[in-house]
């Protein structure tokens, strides 16, 4: 019974990163490098992981490739590969890009300046805002905000 929880644990962890990967890459290719972010793939792999839903993929497909019936289990695999590889069309990647990195109407003081507008993505260092003023996208350091 081990060998077969430890199997089902396994299985449920390389579906569900396969499934993460073209989610993640969806969001890279037409939110992050559409928007023209400086940040390597690895990193925002990294960095935006929601280890409850990774977690909750791991039990479920883990569960359905080894105690119930594989038909069945392709069938759902398939159906939510094809539901994750809708972020690879421009303007879905792009809204749930939005929905997910975007923080509308924001005030960010770094030095004598004020900038009002998006934080359009947060990285480790920098902030991508986009400014309503200067209608375009700066890079702010993180360690020059005025808290």
């Amino acid at each position: 019974m081990g060998s077969k929880l430890g199997s089902a644990f396994l299985a449920g962890m390389f579906f569900t990163f396969f499934l993460d990967f073209f989610f993640i890459l969806g969001l890279f290719l037409n939110y992050i490098e559409a928007q023209e972010i400086d940040v390597y793939y690895n990193v925002l792999f990294a960095d935006h992981q929601n280890i409850y839903l990774y977690a909750l993929g791991v039990v479920i497909f883990g569960y359905l490739f080894l105690f119930y019936k594989t038909k069945s289990a392709v069938i759902v695999f398939i159906v939510s590969f094809a539901v994750v590889n809708l972020m690879q069309i421009p303007s879905i990647g792009k809204s749930v890009g939005e929905m997910i990195f975007a923080q509308d109407n924001q005030i960010i003081s770094s030095g004598k300046h004020i900038y009002i507008g998006t934080v359009v993505y947060e990285g480790r260092k920098k902030f991508w805002f986009y400014d309503d003023e200067l209608k375009e996208i700066i890079t702010i350091e993180k360690d020059k905000i005025n808290e």
